[in-house]
């Protein structure tokens, strides 16, 4: 497997959270602070893929990326597009595309409490979702990216046989999750345990429960 040598690449000081308000809807917003991020409705995929084609895997809140970087260097021949509500980690994993010279790969710094319109119908053939932020409080769940209504634009920029992956550590969000997949009723949701079903790429909490023997669940759920 193709590795990059992130030492290169000092990483930024990066809060775990950044303004709350940016979890939500720019809609509800009364006043938008200047950390929001850019309402995004169409895209030059030119602009971000040496071929000029969208991607075929999305990966939802991709942290500091190491799944995204690891997954373009090894399937070169799809486009992968990272999305990351903290800019300054966006902007990272966009200095180390551009500085590996990785023609794939993306990084875009945006909110998905605003949908995502920039990609077509049924134009993806994978959404990864993993390890997302619990906000564990009940006053903080408004917070959780994952909503009926993301679920809802999922489902419809995923091509007939695409799929979408969850990974998580934390049983409530995994309980949450599949209630919210349940309510809509368009997927069908399997449990993965082998290694050799799911993807070679690990991200950082994925090593880090594997160090610790920390229990994570991992699903994939195909689009009926």
């Amino acid at each position: 497997m193709l590795t990059i040598d992130l030492r290169k690449y000092p990483q930024p000081r990066i809060r775990h959270h950044t303004n709350p308000q940016v979890y939500l809807p720019r809609h509800q917003l009364h006043v938008v602070p200047p950390s929001y991020p850019p309402c995004i409705e169409r895209l030059d995929w030119h602009h971000l893929f040496s071929d000029g084609r969208p991607p075929t895997i999305v990966d939802i809140g991709c942290g500091m990326g190491r799944f995204l970087l690891s997954y373009a260097l090894n399937h070169p021949e799809q486009n992968i597009l990272g999305i990351e509500v903290r800019k300054p980690a966006a902007d990272w994993i966009t200095t180390v595309i551009n500085g590996e010279g990785i023609k794939n790969a993306a990084a875009l710094w945006y909110s998905v409490a605003n949908g995502l319109p920039f990609l077509d119908d049924a134009s993806v053939e994978m959404v990864t979702y993993f390890f997302p932020d619990p906000w564990f409080k009940k006053r903080h769940i408004k917070r959780r990216a994952f909503t009926p209504a993301l679920v809802a634009e999922i489902y419809r920029i995923l091509r007939p046989d695409g799929a979408l992956y969850l990974m998580t550590d934390v049983p409530m969000v995994d309980e949450y999750q599949r209630e919210i997949l349940h309510q809509h009723g368009g997927f069908s949701i399997e449990e993965v345990h082998s290694d050799d079903e799911w993807f070679a790429e690990r991200t950082d909490q994925e090593l880090f429960c594997l160090s610790k023997g920390i229990p994570y669940v991992r699903l994939r759920c195909r689009k009926r």
